[in-house]
């Protein structure tokens, strides 16, 4: 079945005896677009009304050395899969540097059947949590999914603190915006 979506592009999905093929999403470039310096600031304003502290940073360099600042060296650190973490270069630095306390190289020594439960433990509960949201809206509200939810225990509560960082594309007008680019834009980015 071909079926043209929001932005305009065919969907292509169809089913084939038990196996499902999902659809040939191409990601909406409308969700690309850097928001304004008033939208970005107006996002600031809400979030701080609801006690996220914020800050606006010109570039990719001043983000990451501005988490790495927020970060004592030989803190247990956590970095979410995070695109945003990679393209910046805190990924790299947290989990090859040698200066933090890694929780991603620990995970990955353990074993998935076995070592379960130790898993859940290390990666919500860690000093700092670094990741990012697929969506900010004008109004204070972040927009998060995940294919595993194993981010979300750490960044609702389990971590000491939380630090995220979200590119100016991804500010938007409401909430319905930040779901529509959290499936238009981010999930096609995912597959």
């Amino acid at each position: 079945m071909n079926q043209p979506n929001s932005h305009g592009s065919s969907v292509v999905s169809a089913v084939v005896g038990q196996n499902i093929i999902l659809p040939d999403l191409r990601p909406n470039p409308e969700f690309s677009l850097a928001a304004s310096r008033d939208r970005l600031e107006r996002a600031q304003s809400a979030l701080r009304a609801v006690n996220i502290e914020t800050e606006i940073v010109p570039d990719r360099t001043a983000a990451r050395e501005r988490v790495l600042q927020l970060v004592p060296e030989e803190s247990e650190v956590h970095v979410g899969l995070s695109e945003t973490m990679r393209a910046i270069g805190v990924t790299d630095v947290v989990e090859q540097s040698g200066k933090y306390r890694a929780i991603r190289p620990q995970l990955l020594k353990l074993d998935r059947v076995t070592q379960r439960r130790e898993m859940a433990k290390l990666a919500t509960a860690p000093d700092y949590m670094l990741g990012s949201v697929h969506a900010v809206t004008e109004d204070g509200q972040l927009v998060i999914g995940s294919g595993t939810g194993s981010q979300l225990a750490a960044y609702a509560n389990g971590a000491g603190k939380v630090i995220l960082v979200a590119g100016a594309q991804k500010v938007v007008g409401t909430l319905e915006l930040g779901l529509r680019r959290l499936r238009e834009y981010s999930y096609p980015l995912r597959r």
